[in-house]
């Protein structure tokens, strides 16, 4: 029995999330590298306020304070389950996967503005979130809305890092979000999720579609018995 923990803005500031998460040694971040990369990332900040792309999670849990919330796409990146969760979502011996954005394609999803006298401390929120293991590589990615163009920090795929999964099939990847479960909760449960709010904004993944229908085929199949 996996005792489930809840992401919120208080369990990640007080470190509630992260002492819940046994991470390796060998991957885990420190608070020096975790602000380092922050500020290093705000660095090369556009003027105005600051724009967060999210395409998981953080479109339905970001744990900041957000004033504005738009449906974008992004060029060159795609949505991926390319990350093995050895913990949220999964366990060392049962991994789960997890979204990225990694190269090619396009990706739809939500940009969130946060007030730029704001976005040191709401930001900060987000790296000891995303950054714990330095799975991702933050940078700066083109956006385009309806309104126009935008410059957002997206959290794109650390090709070299060990969690990293490569390409699967969808049958591979449905097996997997079907069966685990983490500290976070299950890999179905953050599919689903994933697929009802970009259907609330009116924004089509179609490969997150198809795996909504083939886990849910799964989860639904009757268990053999021993």
């Amino acid at each position: 029995m996996i005792n489930r923990v809840h992401l919120t803005r208080q369990s990640i500031l007080d470190g509630t999330a992260r002492a819940a998460l046994p991470i390796d040694p060998a991957l885990a971040w420190s608070d020096e590298q975790i602000l380092a990369s922050l500020d290093h990332t705000l660095a090369a900040a556009p003027p105005g306020d600051i724009w967060l792309f999210a395409y998981g999670s953080l479109m339905w849990n970001p744990c900041i304070e957000v004033v504005e919330r738009i449906g974008v796409t992004v060029q060159g990146w795609h949505r991926s389950y390319c990350l093995w969760s050895k913990i949220g979502r999964g366990t060392p011996s049962k991994p789960g996967l997890m979204l990225a954005l990694d190269r090619g394609g396009r990706c739809h999803g939500i940009a969130l503005r946060v007030r730029r006298e704001d976005a040191r401390a709401e930001l900060e929120v987000v790296w000891r979130r995303e950054m714990v293991a330095g799975s991702y590589h933050p940078r700066w990615v083109s956006a385009v809305s309806p309104a126009g163009r935008l410059t957002a920090i997206a959290f794109t795929m650390n090709r070299t890092h060990p969690n990293y999964a490569g390409r699967l099939t969808d049958e591979e990847i449905a097996h997997v979000i079907a069966t685990a479960r983490g500290r976070f909760g299950t890999c179905a449960e953050y599919l689903f999720d994933t697929h009802r709010h970009l259907v609330e904004i009116g924004l089509v993944d179609p490969r997150i579609a198809r795996l909504v229908r083939r886990v849910q085929g799964l989860v639904s199949e009757p268990q053999s018995k021993p």
